[in-house]
């Protein structure tokens, strides 16, 4: 059951993010299009819920309900981020906006110490889940599976400091507009 609210859930979000734009930009209904995405954010306690019945109910812990606190927490911390990078898009796409820019350099760099925070938020929001689920079931037992996503959290930010590092050392270069052949 688990697992099939998650996929349901990224699936709704996704909907509201995308139907939400799509109402704002080629439709042009911006309310609609403005509730459609104050929906995403129902969609993460809806799946909070989910999970919370489910071990409530006597369920036993697996590897789907540590997966779905990362997907809330990960959802929490980087959804005004992932529907920003949408809205850019359709607006270059459908109204007439300009291309998104590609960062490069410290501008690109300091995006990147940004996403370390932003990871770090999410581990965190999917570690406080985890531990409010362990103790409100109290029972390791039943929760012992959950043990084991902290450790996966942990690689998750360690792999998104090392990413930061890399382009600290190595900033990332501008990108070169492609030279059109002379000759024929």
């Amino acid at each position: 059951m688990t697992l099939s609210g998650i996929v349901f859930c990224e699936v709704a979000f996704w909907v509201a993010v995308l139907g939400g734009l799509t109402a704002r930009y080629v439709f042009r209904r911006p309310r609609l299009g403005v509730a459609m995405l104050l929906a995403a954010p129902v969609v993460d306690a809806v799946l909070l819920v989910l999970v919370t019945v489910d071990l409530l109910g006597g369920g036993t812990a697996s590897w789907h309900h540590g997966l779905a606190a990362t997907y809330i927490g990960v959802s929490v911390a980087y959804g005004h981020r992932m529907i920003a990078w949408a809205d850019v898009r359709f607006i270059h796409r459908f109204a007439g906006g300009p291309a998104p820019e590609r960062l490069s350099g410290r501008r690109y760099t300091l995006r990147c110490w940004g996403d370390v925070a932003r990871t770090g938020l999410a581990v965190l929001i999917a570690a406080g889940i985890l531990g409010g689920l362990i103790v409100l079931v109290a029972n390791p037992a039943r929760t012992i599976e959950l043990q084991g996503t902290f450790a996966l959290l942990g690689v998750v930010f360690g792999v998104e400091v090392l990413w930061a590092i890399s382009y600290t050392v190595w900033p990332r270069k501008p990108a070169v507009a492609p030279t059109r052949a002379v000759g024929g």
